[in-house]
Order: structure tokens, then sequence, then C-alpha cells
């Protein structure tokens, strides 16, 4: 495990809007470019495990989205799904990056739904050649939110977010795990870590918002998955309470030519739980398409 610390020390920031964004990077500079897009309520720290395969075969690029990590967390802001794709965009172009492929998660597969959907829309932006989705809402009909994501979007969500400790967190997040794939103590004390940094939490009434984004945007967001002109991969723990079997099936039913890895008794965070795997899934997704 990276300690969260060194991924912090080995990374940088960026300006969006005026507020600092985390980033980190690694791999060969001519390499193709993989973004990570991580989910809520975590950050690029999600992608720890997997980080050093990828690395030996792509130019890995992630940012902690505002809100999230070691990012600012600005309490008055509009926090919107479609800023955190201007934000990924943004740093594309700081980057110099003409072609980039993405690895998305949870509330990460929402974010790069709207990127997809940008493609064909007139504008200077970096080329979008594939998109592989883990575990997340990418229809809203299939999505089935946690207890706290709830409670986050009801009027008592402030209360949530002031009586929220380690402990409760470790209870909630564990849930959405498979039953032989728990977090450890030290993965749990890191992504605790992140929640808290700089009042992280005190935004997520407002980061939770993204659910009914979900809804307002559907015939955009899940069109942008029917007519992809790209390669589209899913991967998804299917022991996922949250998207689990159910979304895999919605998937199936809606994605034309749908390309599906299945990883049984694996949960809602795939890259934790078995990040070999994800890596092997992802690898030869690439590889059955020559993807450069």
């Amino acid at each position: 495990m990276i300690p969260i610390d060194e991924w912090r020390a080995s990374g940088d920031f960026f300006i969006h809007r005026g507020h600092r964004i985390f980033w980190r990077g690694a791999g060969n500079t001519d390499a193709p470019v993989l973004l990570l897009i991580h989910g809520f309520p975590t950050a690029s720290w999600d992608w720890e495990a997997v980080w050093p395969a990828l690395a030996r075969r792509y130019r890995l690029l992630a940012v902690d989205m505002i809100g999230f990590g070691f990012s600012d967390k600005p309490a008055n802001y509009e926090y919107r799904v479609a800023d955190q794709a201007d934000i990924q965009e943004s740093f594309l172009r700081l980057q110099g990056v003409c072609e980039y492929h993405v690895l998305a998660h949870n509330y990460g597969d929402t974010v790069a739904q709207e990127l997809l959907a940008r493609q064909p829309e007139l504008g200077d932006r970096p080329k979008l050649r594939s998109v592989c989705f883990l575990n997340g809402g990418l229809f809203p009909e299939t999505h089935r939110p946690t207890i706290v994501q709830r409670l986050l979007q009801s009027p008592a969500g402030g209360l949530v977010t002031r009586v929220m400790t380690r402990d409760r967190f470790a209870r909630s997040f564990s849930r959405v795990f498979g039953s032989g794939t728990q977090p450890t103590p030290a993965q749990i004390d890191a992504f605790w870590k992140l929640i808290v940094h700089n009042e992280g939490i005190r935004v997520y009434t407002s980061l939770i918002r993204y659910i009914g984004e979900r809804r307002v945007n559907r015939q955009r967001w899940v069109g942008a998955l029917q007519h992809a002109d790209m390669p589209l991969k899913l991967i998804d723990g299917v022991a996922d309470p949250v998207s689990g079997a159910h979304m895999v099936e919605r998937y199936r039913q809606l994605v034309p030519r749908p390309d599906i890895s299945i990883l049984e008794s694996v949960g809602h965070y795939p890259q934790v739980e078995t990040p070999e795997r994800v890596v092997e899934e992802y690898a030869a997704f690439r590889d059955s398409r020559s993807m450069t």
C-alpha cells in the first residue's frame, strides 16, 4: 500500500477557478495517456493498488476533483458534474495531452459520461479514445444509494456531516465491499484522512447533489453510452449493493455490443478489493482492441 502521505508528497497542484487542485502522475511520458477518475467520497488514492502495474504500460494522470481528497473544498461552491469535467479537460490541456483514455469509478463514471457526451460537440478538446467503467451509477434508475447517501440528500444531511466519525464511516463504507474483500483498518484510516482533510465532510451535502444531476441529465449521459463511437468497457463487482449485478443487467439492455467483465464476490471498489483482476481485465480490453 502506498502511504497516503507519500501519495501527496509525490503529487502537485494546479489552479481551477481560484482553487488548488491536487494531481499525481506516473509512467513514461511517451506512453498512451490513461486518465483515472475517482469516486465519491474518496479521491485519487483510490487507485493506489493498481497504480504501479498500470504505470508500467501507460502514462497515468489523476486529480482529486474539487471537494475531494487533497484539493480545495470551498464551502460556498456550485459543485456540478460539468465543472468536474471542466477540471479534467483543463488539466489535460495543461499537461499537453491531445489524446487520452479513461478508467473511471463511481462518481467518476458520471464525469466520464459527461466527457464522452462532449466528444461530438464543437470545441478544442483532447480526443477521448476509450472509456472503461468500474462500479458506478451509469443509469439513475438502477442506482441504489446507501443509507448515508440518502440521509445526506435529506433535510438531515447537515446533521449527518456533524456526527460522522471514523468508526461510523467505517461501518457504512464496509457494507459496499464484498464479504471476503473487506477494507483493512489501514485502508479505512487512509480513506477517512482524505475525507476529513480541509474539513471535507462539511461540503458533502453539496457534493451529493450529483445523484440528482444523474436524473436530470439522464438522456445526455445514457445517450453518450448508447451512441459512443469508441470502445467502452464495464468491469463490475457484482456483489455491490449499490451498482452490482442489477446495474450490469441494465447495461446489457441499453448499451450496444456490451463488453463486460464480471467480478464475482467483489463489491463496489474493485480496484481496492481485487486490484490484480482489474489490471488484468483492463489490459485485456486495451489489447483486444489494439489500442495505443
